[in-house]
């Protein structure tokens, strides 16, 4: 099994609900996100996949959060965007960007402050 990872970063303002602690007051973060995934085998040019491609589509997703408030936004109308929350929907997202890709996302990892992260993988 052959596995590449890449960072990427978004910027983004929440709040948590039900949560008693400075993190119930609006505040932002410089997301780090990592990103991994994998395949059996190696494709064209003797790679899982270029890397170049899965920034691409890393970033397409990121988009989607980049500098909003992540409480306004359809995936956490209903949650809370907690970082374990935010991996999953970025997890989730990049299965759809991916899908014609022969890797499988493996797992995501996003980082709310240097020493802080969560992630999700199936």
């Amino acid at each position: 099994m052959y596995e590449i990872k890449i960072i990427r970063f978004f910027s983004a303002a929440h709040f948590l609900k039900d949560y008693h602690g400075k993190c119930e007051a609006l505040h932002g973060h410089n997301w780090k996100v990592e990103v991994m995934v994998r395949r059996e085998d190696l494709g064209e040019g003797n790679m899982a996949l270029d890397f170049s491609q899965l920034k691409r589509a890393t970033d397409e997703v990121l988009q989607t959060l980049d500098h909003k408030n992540l409480n306004d936004l359809p995936p956490f109308l209903d949650q809370n965007p907690s970082s374990e929350a935010i991996a999953r929907y970025i997890f989730e997202s990049l299965e759809k960007v991916l899908e014609k890709e022969p890797v499988s996302v493996y797992r995501v990892n996003a980082w709310e402050s240097r020493d802080s992260c969560a992630g999700y993988m199936k």
